[in-house]
């Protein structure tokens, strides 16, 4: 079976495929559906896959998920006033076109780096 390797002799790290890691492991995401964070512990394990195939080179990449244990987790910080101003402050500067200054309602794609109206004006002009 590829990606099977519980003793890490291949791959460095005990590995395995998609859906067969053992219980007590973990991905962030899981993790983060459970309410936990890894809470700076190392990785433990990982979890290999074959991506999609790029229409370009025709390979299908390696994907890999690291896993995490389920004991040493801990809690998830709880958002703060503070933290919560911050993040509404990021955010804002994500909505904000740097060149007419408008506020959107949605993020400003960063392929443009400004909002669309801003981004036609200035390939009409080049």
């Amino acid at each position: 079976m590829k990606f099977f390797d519980p003793t890490g002799e291949t791959y460095g790290l005990p590995t395995y495929p998609r859906k067969l890691a053992p219980e007590g492991l973990a991905t962030r995401r899981q993790l983060r559906a459970q309410g936990l964070r890894p809470g700076g512990q190392d990785v433990v394990a990982q979890i290999l896959w074959h991506g999609r195939r790029d229409p370009l080179t025709r390979t299908r990449p390696v994907r890999a998920a690291y896993l995490y244990r389920l004991d040493l987790a801990l809690p998830v910080r709880p958002m703060t006033p503070g933290r919560a101003r911050a993040v509404a402050a990021m955010m804002r500067a994500r909505r904000t076109c740097p060149l007419c200054t408008i506020t959107y309602s949605y993020v400003i794609p960063t392929s443009l780096g400004s909002c669309p109206g801003c981004a036609d004006t200035a390939a009409l002009a080049a």
